[in-house]
């Protein structure tokens, strides 16, 4: 990461540790030029593998080996889930609502924050249909509903409350769906450009709400709930911003540099020299929080390996990546307790369910990260876990969250099952 002044944190810190080492030196003795370039040689040596990932981020347990589902296993789940998509879209061609059965929900400032989340699932859901919902009529003309619904309803989504930002989610996954969109439509040059247009303003409300330390969060409530949030930047949060940011530059749409140089900045400050990341920036001086450990952070560490490694983060290695992926797989269990538990954060490493599906989403993406030939054994896991999960009605779901959780839950898994499948 780099100082204003050019300066890496690392030059600085190997200048400050010489610098203390060659002052600690009794005067009496004098200071002799060997003295120094033996205290110099020293701390430099110590630090010569700063720049390298360590290696605690590369090695870790590795999971028993499981059977390769047949394609016909996958394609089948993909298609149930794809059903159920369909018959759980809304009239108005969005999906998800504010209804629940449950006497206490998430907190959700009435009515923006359901807007915001009936963004990010519909946008999320026409993301898994484009993706591998296949060319039929029932699948298009639902997408052609859905793009509808949302490019009507985007420009009406803002901050939904002094301490609540859940419209960032739907920034961010709406610029996936929007790019997934562009492609769909590239003959049609009217429509591109009003995509294009959407997506620069979905953009431009992610830097109006960024955070004052760089990256972004959903919740103001630690602060001083200012118009540019005061509240701690979340990792993941931060990481899935990047990952559209980056699906948003392969179309020629760029993001202010500065703006992702400080978000990057943001998750360098959250990691751990393990590649877990911590939950929030407010809890970087608490690392060994359950939250913070690797068991804890097996959701999140996909995501952000991921956005740092699309933005060009060096240490984020193919070793690194393996490795977290064996982690997910071997320890799965600290998720997967956590699933459909109705409390957040109640579960062993204070795992919240919603975690589950989203971090084997980015999963399956970090999954294309590695060369063809190592990615078999890592899909076989992934498969294997998301064709035993999927509920009698097709659906997938990780947390009872008002109307939603069907309907995300089942996006993420049938995008993740879509690169499950072996060349």
């Amino acid at each position: 990461m780099r100082l204003n002044d050019g300066s890496s944190h690392c030059d600085c810190r190997k200048g400050r540790i010489t610098a203390f080492f060659v002052a600690a030196m009794p005067i009496g003795t004098g200071r002799t030029l060997f003295q120094f370039s033996l205290v110099a040689a020293l701390v430099f040596s110590s630090l010569a593998h700063a720049d390298q990932p360590p290696s605690l981020a590369e090695t870790g347990p590795h999971p028993n080996p499981v059977a390769t589902p047949t394609t016909k296993q996958i394609d089948d789940a993909i298609h149930r889930g794809v059903a159920l998509l369909l018959k759980r879209q809304n009239a108005n061609g969005s999906w998800g609502s504010e209804r629940s059965s449950r006497p206490d929900e998430v907190y959700a400032p009435i009515p923006s924050a359901h807007w915001s989340f009936r963004g990010a699932v519909t946008s999320l859901c026409i993301s898994a249909l484009d993706e591998v919902g296949g060319d039929t009529p029932e699948v298009n003309r639902a997408i052609d509903r859905a793009e509808a619904w949302l490019t009507e309803n985007l420009p009406k989504i803002r901050r939904n409350s002094a301490d609540s930002l859940y419209n960032n989610w739907c920034h961010a996954y709406s610029i996936d769906a929007l790019v997934h969109l562009l492609h769909r439509h590239s003959k049609d040059a009217e429509r591109c450009r009003k995509l294009r247009s959407l997506i620069e303003t979905q953009i431009a409300l992610l830097v109006r709400y960024e955070c004052i330390d760089g990256g972004w969060c959903y919740y103001d409530d630690f602060e001083y709930q200012t118009a540019r949030p005061s509240g701690s930047t979340i990792s993941f949060v931060t990481s899935t911003v990047l990952i559209v940011l980056d699906e948003a530059r392969k179309v020629g749409i760029e993001a202010p540099k500065k703006v992702t140089d400080r978000a990057m900045a943001s998750i360098v400050r959250q990691r751990k020299r393990d590649f877990s990341y911590d939950y929030g920036e407010y809890l970087k001086y608490h690392p060994m929080l359950p939250i913070n450990r690797p068991g804890g952070s097996l959701g999140r560490s996909q995501a952000c390996n991921l956005a740092m490694r699309l933005w060009g983060d060096k240490l984020v290695t193919d070793r690194v990546v393996a490795t977290w992926l064996d982690r997910l797989f071997a320890r799965e269990l600290w998720l997967d307790l956590g699933r459909k538990r109705p409390i957040p954060h109640e579960s062993w490493f204070q795992v919240a369910g919603y975690f589950f599906y989203y971090g084997h989403y980015y999963a399956s993406r970090c999954i294309e990260l590695l060369p063809l030939a190592e990615r078999g054994p890592h899909q076989d896991h992934l498969a294997q876990i998301l064709l035993h999960l999927q509920e009698s009605d097709g659906s997938w779901w990780d947390f009872p969250f008002y109307d939603y959780h069907q309907q995300y839950g089942t996006a993420f898994a049938i995008m993740s099952l879509g690169r499950c499948k072996r060349p």
